[in-house]
């Protein structure tokens, strides 16, 4: 490994460590507090659940201490209880905690009994997940005999969530061949078990051993390991923790190096507790010397939302337009972000703060007209942060805590007094949104979203990039019922020459309709404006408002389903379109796009990630178009297409999750982020995806030798896995991050091929060897690698840490295609012995244009298996049988009849393994 390879390779672990992540947890003293463990507001409600709760963290707690060689406990949750609950005198208000920065969510099945607990991960190795997601039915202990206790499988989850390793077992391979005999993917190698196959006819069901096919050598398919109820080996718990002897992760010792499962091809063929070991939660924690105390919970329930809006109106803002701009973006906000029921209140501050509006309660359009009155209309004077910040909580605390209210805050200008508010902040526990607009916005501003949980954003003073109205309408209620939460379907602009004409449509599906609006902004003159509806009718009755030089059209009801026309035009000036909804139904969940960089710093040359999450409810939503525009801080915007291909910068393939490298840095500052998905004829609903990181369902054990089969898992309707047209669109702002350390053009080439992650390899005819995997590009995954260079070796070992030294390939025909495209490689391997039983492991390692190389890949395996041949049969002489009476008392006939019941045994023992 080269000095430039492997401080790349440092960068990539820095990037994955330093994840971005809305998560409140914190480790103090061994002990992880601010966890946030949330019922789903469709959950009915049950209080026994909470108790539940308890118990499964109560449980964990010590197991987990013990796991991790009493370095790591649960020391404090709180439970964040559905607002239609009833309330209790032990509820209280939740403070930073909400359903966005939930790090356990409790939610019904989707679809209906899958029970698999599970944990999103987006990214690699060593990068903390999202969110760990069980059932009702799981927290209550339904599911235990199919799952484990729950205590334990939440230690299973949390190695997810917490450590980012993955699973040791592997849902859709059960075995694989190891010197041309079967084994089951399990770690440690040392778990006991059988190997058998249900098969069932006619209602009635028999167990049998496992048959090997005679052409892939491999047990049948049905074929499943069943554990030993009663072990004595005590690894791995991220195999499965439902084992009773498990307690411990596995170590470098007895890790299954050899096995296909999500561990070894994520992790470069590391152990489970070799990552746990490099976190930092480890290097931050010495073992304890004393047992833990058990956790201490809050109860909490969602209450209404509070919000006050902080905005700049210092003479700054009279440049560019920035008032007319902000007081557009607030006008949306007042007219559809904000939620029914929320109490807004308002304050605007230059060098001084001044209040506009005390809390008000949205009940309709009168409050939501009066407060959208109450926007600033002139701008003078400097910029005093911390005084807006001051009054607005003054203003919560005459009616309200600031506990838990948010404080969404603007300004265009610098404060170097910014950091003298920061304890009054912290204290408060108020949640802050920051809106940076232009160049030259306070440089501390990050720091108040980071410390509070709150949404950072930047708008750049493009007009026609619309980076304004986009911060405004991500700030939905991070509490709210998903049906009741703004949706923003279109966000677009464009700067006009002479009388030209802005067009487009925009899709209107069936899971979004209600409360749509229409909003159109210019900068100098009002644009004629067309609007049709799927139907064809001119729709009419726009609200002009020359002074903020928008108009808006709400549609009445629901909106049709299909595609809507618009046509504005105008001379010479900047118009944007922004259309926003909510959902159809309280019932269905509408198709949502959420999007978010893998950090809020970019450290040239390390890149940054952008993922985008498009799901329906818990549903994916796959083949969907989807881009990000990152747009720096001079202006200039780069378009990149996100995959859910599962290469590259896509941890998992099909789990509607699109992702991408960014390493277009053009200049330091703040680069702002927005997503756009487009669903179409080759968009696919799953209904059923199995879940890649999450606890094994456990089909059956082996008790006193006898094998007890679990239920089986619910039936899935072949129809629900077609693939179905879904067609949408939607735009969402994936808020902000701050890049550094960028030199000045022209940028060196520092970003080498990123790693090949799904290398396959599998026999074909004479022995031959197909490779495929995706391609990276020149950098990470853009443009055109070099070559490649093919590693093979008997010993995966020798491949993963002496790859140079490796047999390697003949690739001179080898060229390389454009990053993300298919690559297929066979070749026949003439260096090595190749003989029936033989493992070959490969690895492929991909070179850009300056010599600059990719880690080597996840290591590939074929195992020579020749079916060996049948004999011929023999036709054995026919003999006369005599007539035997099986009552006979003749003596050798008791014996016979002995046989016969010893040999019917020894053909049972044999069907049970």
């Amino acid at each position: 490994m080269g000095p430039f390879k492997s401080s790349v390779f440092i960068l990539v672990l820095h990037l994955l460590e330093g994840a971005l992540s809305n998560s409140l947890i914190q480790l103090n003293n061994n002990g992880y507090e601010g966890i946030v463990i949330a019922i789903d507001p469709d959950v009915p409600e049950d209080e026994t659940l909470i108790q539940e709760i308890k118990d499964m963290v109560t449980q964990a707690s010590p197991y987990l201490f013990e796991a991790t060689g009493k370095r790591f406990y649960f020391k404090n949750v709180a439970i964040l209880i559905p607002e239609k609950w009833k309330t209790k005198p032990e509820y209280m208000r939740p403070k930073l905690e909400t359903y966005k920065n939930a790090d356990v969510l409790v939610a019904e099945p989707n679809p209906p009994g899958n029970d698999d607990p599970y944990t999103e991960q987006m990214g690699n190795c060593g990068e903390k997940g999202e969110r760990i997601h069980f059932t009702p039915d799981f927290i209550t202990g339904k599911k235990l005999p199919q799952y484990g206790p729950q205590g334990r499988i939440f230690v299973h989850e949390w190695a997810h969530l917490r450590w980012g390793v993955f699973n040791e077992y592997n849902k859709d391979q059960k075995f694989y061949l190891s010197n041309g005999r079967n084994k089951a993917i399990r770690c440690s190698a040392d778990i006991t078990g059988k190997n058998v196959v249900k098969k069932c006819q006619g209602g009635s069901c028999v167990t049998k051993s496992c048959k090997v096919d005679r052409v892939t050598g491999l047990f049948e398919k049905g074929c499943e390991f069943l554990p030993d109820r009663e072990q004595t080996e005590k690894a791995s718990i991220m195999f499965s923790p439902s084992v009773n002897s498990v307690v411990e992760f596995c170590t470098e010792k007895n890790h299954n190096k050899e096995a296909p499962n999500l561990q070894n091809q994520r992790c470069n063929l590391r152990s489970t507790w070799e990552v746990i070991s490099g976190s930092e939660d480890f290097k931050k924690t010495t073992p304890m010397m004393t047992p833990p105390p058990k956790p201490t919970f809050s109860l909490l329930q969602i209450g209404q939302r509070i919000v006050c809006l902080v905005l700049d109106k210092s003479g700054s803002m009279k440049s560019g337009d920035r008032l007319k701009r902000m007081n557009q973006a607030g006008k949306l906000f007042l007219l559809q972000t904000v939620e029914q029921g929320s109490w807004v209140g308002m304050v605007m501050f230059d060098s001084a703060a001044q209040v506009q509006s005390e809390l008000v309660q949205i009940n309709g359009g009168a409050e939501r007209d009066a407060l959208i009155r109450k926007l600033p209309t002139a701008a003078s004077g400097g910029t005093s942060i911390c005084s807006g910040l001051r009054s607005a909580f003054t203003v919560i605390r005459r009616k309200y805590p600031t506990d838990g209210a948010e404080i969404v805050l603007l300004t265009d200008g610098e404060d170097t007094s910014i950091s003298t508010c920061f304890t009054e902040v912290k204290q408060s526990r108020a949640i802050i949104h920051t809106v940076a607009l232009g160049p030259d916005a306070a440089k501390e501003l990050e720091e108040l979203s980071k410390m509070t949980g709150g949404l950072q954003t930047y708008a750049s003073d493009q007009a026609q990039n619309n980076g304004l109205i986009d911060a405004f309408g991500a700030l939905s209620s991070g509490n709210g019922a998903v049906s009741q939460r703004s949706i923003q379907l279109e966000s677009t602009g464009v700067t006009l020459q002479a009388s030209q004409w802005m067009n487009g449509t925009v899709i209107v599906d069936s899971t979004v309709g209600n409360d749509t609006l229409f909003l159109i902004t210019w900068t100098i003159q009002p644009p004629q404006i067309l609007l049709w509806d799927p139907s064809g009718k001119k729709q009419d009755g726009f609200v002009v408002d020359t002074d903020t030089k928008m108009a808006y059209l709400p549609i009445p009801g629901t909106a049709k389903v299909g595609i809507w026309n618009y046509s504005l035009q105008a001379s010479s000036q900047t118009l944007t379109l922004t259309v926003t909804t909510r959902a159809s139904s309280a019932t269905l969940p509408p198709v949502t796009v959420t999007s978010k960089m893998n950090k809020d710093k970019g450290n040239f040359p390390s890149p940054m990630v952008v993922y985008a999450k498009v799901h329906q409810g818990a549903l994916p939503i796959l083949g969907a178009s989807v881009t990000a525009l990152i747009e720096s801080a001079n202006g200039k915007t780069v378009t990149l297409e996100l995959l859910d291909n599962g290469a590259g910068a896509d941890a998992t393939k099909d789990d509607g999750i699109y992702s991408r490298y960014f390493t277009a840095y053009d200049t330091n500052g703040r680069y702002s982020v927005k997503v756009r998905a487009l669903g179409g004829v080759y968009a696919a609903r799953r209904r059923v995806m199995p879940q890649q990181n999450g606890a094994m369902y456990i089909p059956g054990w082996i008790e006193n030798g006898e094998v007890k089969w679990n239920p089986p898992r619910p039936e899935i309707n072949k129809n629900d896995l077609q693939g179905k047209q879904v067609c949408f669109s939607r735009t969402s702002s994936g808020g902000s991050f701050v890049a550094s350390n960028v030199p000045k053009a022209p940028i060196p080439d520092l970003f080498p091929p990123c790693q090949i992650t799904d290398l396959k390899a599998k026999l074909q005819g004479d022995n031959r060897i197909n490779l495929t995997w995706t391609a990276p590009g020149d950098d990470y995954d853009y443009g055109r690698a070099y070559k490649y260079i093919i590693g093979i070796s008997t010993s995966i070992l020798d491949l993963r840490d002496k790859f140079n030294e490796s047999v390697q390939v003949n690739t001179t025909n080898l060229i390389p295609k454009e990053a993300n495209s298919e690559e297929v490689f066979v070749f026949k391997p003439e260096s090595i012995p190749f003989e029936n039983g033989t493992d070959l492991f490969i690895a492929v390692q991909a070179v850009d244009k300056v010599n600059l190389t990719s880690e080597i890949s996840n290591i590939a395996r074929v195992s020579l298996f020749i079916p060996p041949q049948t004999p011929p049969e023999t036709p054995s002489p026919s003999l006369p049988c005599p007539e035997i009476n099986v009552n006979s008392t003749i003596p050798g006939i008791h014996i016979l009849k002995i046989m016969w019941k010893w040999l019917g045994e020894l053909q049972l023992s044999v069907a049970l393994g």
